[in-house]
């Protein structure tokens, strides 16, 4: 029998966590669990309240710190497929049982969810005209770079099988925002079907987002992971982020 965990990297998401979980349709996930990185909120408390398995840092990892912590659980306790689900309730849970399905049924190894089907939609939305703009540019390199056909390369809302998990070496990138796109370079790397399904888009106050200079950064870094993967591939420079687990 084939077993679906949910993990949530949470941060100060007291205000939005049970709203989340109410879209998260019931008995579609065998369980979830959430990994706090020092909330100074009633984050842990509301979670336990919950019933959901929870994890506390003694100190602030950040967002790829808090994924490591997630990915590493979901495989002690035995996922097949881990689907990455924010508490902000930027994301609509009520995709999730699709995602499980398309990776059970192998008609994929990765999914994302693709906020951007329409300018005006995303703009609604409240996605901010500089991170439209930024994302679709992104996206558009990366698209081309790496040869894929993704909606949306900056979704945080992911499925991964047990094999992607096992295979990627992803406790060796960063424990920043970069850490996503990290993981979707080495998902191509090594072969791995990527896809994506439609969710909505929200943004608003509760949502967790970086600012603008931490935005400029993300996009820097994100361009230098794409010229740092063809450096490993020309032999120019070696990188053990493209080196499969032992």
């Amino acid at each position: 029998m084939s077993r679906a965990i949910v993990v949530m990297p949470a941060y100060n998401a007291e205000s939005t966590l049970e709203y989340t979980l109410s879209e998260l349709p019931e008995g579609s996930v065998d369980e979830v669990i959430l990994v706090d990185d020092c909330s100074s909120d009633g984050t842990v408390a509301l979670a336990r309240r919950l019933g959901l398995t929870v994890v506390e840092h003694d100190e602030n990892l950040g967002y790829g710190g808090n994924q490591k912590s997630c990915y590493r659980l979901a495989l002690e306790r035995g996922a097949d497929v881990v689907v990455m689900l924010h508490p902000d309730l930027q994301y609509d849970a009520k995709v999730v049982p699709v995602m499980i399905d398309l990776l059970l049924n192998d008609h994929c190894d990765v999914l994302l969810g693709n906020r951007i089907r329409s300018r005006h939609e995303a703009l609604e939305g409240g996605m901010p005209v500089y991170k439209y703009l930024a994302n679709r540019a992104l996206t558009m390199v990366e698209n081309v770079w790496l040869g894929q056909n993704l909606g949306e390369f900056h979704s945080g809302l992911r499925a991964y099988t047990r094999e992607v998990l096992e295979t990627l070496p992803w406790e060796l990138n960063s424990d920043d925002f970069v850490f996503d796109t990290q993981f979707l370079v080495q998902a191509v790397q090594f072969g791995f079907r990527m896809g994506d399904v439609p969710v909505p888009v929200r943004y608003m106050k509760e949502a967790s987002s970086i600012n603008f200079m931490r935005s400029c950064t993300y996009g820097t870094l994100t361009l230098w992971t794409l010229l740092e993967r063809t450096l490993h591939q020309t032999h120019l420079m070696q990188s053990p982020r493209y080196t499969p687990k032992a």
